[in-house]
């Protein structure tokens, strides 16, 4: 026995955002117990596609097409489970006395009530859209009286100053101090209601947005159109858009049914999307959002534009990749093809009953890591069988591989292609696929044995003294360094105090009535470690340069680093006391959705996602812990992308 065994003692900290699993429940008004599959019109309105929008953006969206795509949805994908026909923006034509909106004469000659009519009359259901705050047009000077409350007028319910609103700008916030504001919002309510609405999405939404701050949080708003939608008496399905503040994901799961996760996937181009402008976002953007779906309230990917080849602008390994990250992490599917125009491709994926199925499953699959395009996600569901997607995400064709440590499978287990519906037969250990360019597969794989092993041990953080882990999975479990037990906790956090500078520990963990986790080998830092470095105190190189940064550390960060201008920061004296994997962490600053750096350690590059607060907030960092293996001595390590930009970095330390 070694000696650092003699003197171990283990202080065990739980984290506090950690409790035990409750049973999930459906959000404030019971509805979306699974995601829903529909049709979207934004995709359509917002192509370049020669002919799709004549005269000019938006022209597409019409009554006439707008009903038409609901015949087809009826015709074609009602039986697979689509039901939602929701008109997008572009809609509305102005405001009555009231300040409601009313629908746009020229292309809307029947209203609102006509088309929500006819959607019904189809057996689906019917969506709209509106953006957050107070339309100029609504307010009118402040002179239109609010429907229903005489005593209440649209001067009541803004600021003093008009101050601004929304994604865009473009709208007055509402003062919800003032009771008025919240008539206000019933009346629109109630206006959706007798026009037979069954959703709403509610755009421009912040923090998120891409802004932040107090003018931009819509809070309030998000609340109090819950409380409008729910005194209508209809169930009216409710989502927030667009790439929503993580921060504030407490307020989404508790009044809304849904979330964007990121910025719109069209390209805004001559197709519907392009692959990397921006479906790849979102195998960043929904990693930190994963642990927040479930019954009432689900991760909104945005449209499913995979149908028609023509139309969408990607290859057909593109089409399937995306469609498979849609299921695998429970998105709505709502797709923005043209459905007058779907090819047999694009119906074989959006109609495999397999896949919807995993999708309505409503268990979200996590990355074994990613850090290297090629991927593996996977879940654990009901039955003890896992989807498995193997993803290439990177530019080459390359070869992706499931190993059974990492998706704790015992023994061997049976694969079936969830995809071609065929059944692959056993594999024992691993699985891999040879995949080409944003390729991937989607596997159903069933253990043949009972026995299991946790899955995502990580290091989370350490000290001279001490390493931080986490996992997956609640109930009690057994942690070890090398063969000796140090700690039995419930739960999926433990710190593991007591321990040796700059040592080399494998940590495992076990669940009762399984058998040990991987292993992960991880080196504690010299006596006094970790150390800090300063990014601004390093060499940067490109189009890298310092900016003040008000809640960095030192009060100062590195920007404009990768893209066009291969902008650089190299932490060229980053020492460690012997060879081995360190737990490095990353202090950056990512206003904006998220972004991909390269870390290249002595050398050798590693991909790294960071998550974006999407709420323009470029002054306050986020951390995030990596593995790095250095060696003895002095390592170099360089963050940079010249494919794309990458978050602003504070500081590392390690």
């Amino acid at each position: 026995m070694r000696s650092w065994h003699r003197i171990l003692t283990v202080f065990v900290v739980l984290a506090a955002s950690l409790v035990a699993v409750t049973p999930a429940r459906a959000g404030i008004n019971g509805l979306a117990r699974k995601p829903y599959l529909g049709w979207s019109s934004w995709s359509l309105e917002s192509t370049n596609y020669p002919g799709v929008n004549p005269t000019g953006s938006a022209s597409w969206l019409t009554e006439a097409h707008v009903l038409q795509q609901a015949d087809v949805l009826a015709a074609k994908l009602r039986k697979f489970g689509y039901e939602y026909v929701n008109v997008d923006a572009g809609w509305v034509g102005g405001y009555d006395a009231y300040g409601r909106p009313v629908a746009k004469a020229s292309t809307f000659p029947h209203g609102m009530k006509y088309v929500g009519d006819h959607v019904h009359g189809k057996g689906l259901k019917y969506g709209l859209y509106l953006a957050v705050g107070l339309d100029p047009g609504e307010y009118n000077d402040g002179r239109n009286q609010i429907y229903g409350a005489p005593q209440c007028h649209t001067s009541d319910i803004v600021y003093p100053d008009l101050r601004k609103t929304n994604g865009w700008d473009s709208a007055y916030k509402i003062d919800f101090g003032n009771p008025c504001a919240q008539l206000y919002v019933n009346s629109l309510a109630d206006q959706l209601a007798s026009w037979g609405a069954d959703f709403l999405k509610l755009d421009g939404v912040g923090p998120g947005s891409f802004k932040g701050g107090a003018n931009y949080d819509n809070t309030a708003d998000v609340a109090a159109w819950a409380a409008a939608l729910k005194q209508t008496g209809r169930p009216i399905e409710f989502t927030v858009s667009w790439s929503l503040a993580h921060s504030r994901a407490d307020v989404w799961k508790h009044y809304s049914n849904g979330w964007r996760i990121d910025t719109d996937v069209e390209c805004y181009c001559d197709t519907l999307v392009t692959w990397n402008n921006s479906v790849d976002n979102r195998f960043d953007d929904v990693v930190q959002w994963i642990d927040d779906a479930g019954p009432g309230h689900w991760n909104n990917l945005d449209s499913l534009n995979v149908g028609s080849g023509q139309l969408d602008g990607i290859t057909e390994a593109e089409r399937q990749s995306y469609a498979t990250l849609w299921a695998i992490e429970s998105s709505p599917l709502y797709v923005g093809d043209d459905l007058t125009r779907l090819d047999d491709f694009g119906m074989s994926l959006l109609t495999n009953p397999e896949v919807i199925a995993i999708d309505q499953a409503g268990r979200p699959a996590k990355p074994v890591d990613q850090y290297s395009p090629r991927q593996t996600w996977f879940v654990r569901n009901s039955d003890g069988s896992l989807t498995v997607a193997l993803f290439n995400l990177g530019n080459n064709p390359a070869r992706v591989t499931a190993d059974w440590d990492d998706l704790g499978i015992v023994g061997a287990a049976s694969v079936r292609d969830v995809w071609r519906r065929a059944d692959i037969g056993t594999a024992n250990g691993s699985f891999g696929a040879d995949l080409p360019v944003h390729g991937s597969r989607l596997l159903r794989i069933t253990p043949h044995s009972g026995l299991s092993k946790p899955t995502g041990l990580r290091g989370t953080g350490s000290t001279a003294t001490s390493v931080s882990l986490s996992w997956d999975g609640a109930g009690w479990h057994d942690v070890f360094a090398g063969n000796m037990k140090v700690a039995s906790v419930q739960g999926s956090a433990a710190t593991v105090s007591g321990l040796r500078p700059a040592t080399t520990y494998d940590f495992s963990v076990r669940a009762r009535n399984s058998l040990r986790s991987k292993a992960i080998s991880i080196t504690t830092p010299a006596a006094g470690g970790p150390t800090s470095y300063e990014a601004e105190a390093f060499p940067i190189a490109g189009s890298a340069n310092v900016y003040d940064c008000g809640g960095c550390s030192g009060g100062k960060k590195v920007g404009y680093l990768g893209g066009s201008g291969n902008g650089t920061v190299t932490y060229d004296t980053v020492t460690a006391p012997k060879d081995g994997t360190y737990l490095m962490r990353v202090s950056y600053v990512d206003g904006d959705s998220s972004r991909h750096a390269i870390v290249t350690v002595d050398g050798e590059p590693v991909d790294l996602p960071t998550a974006g607060t999407g709420d323009n907030d470029w002054n306050n960092p986020q951390t995030l812990v990596m593995p790095v293996r250095l060696t003895a001595g002095v390592n170099t390590i360089s963050f940079g992308n010249p494919g794309d930009n990458i978050a602003d970095i504070d500081r590392i330390a390690v």
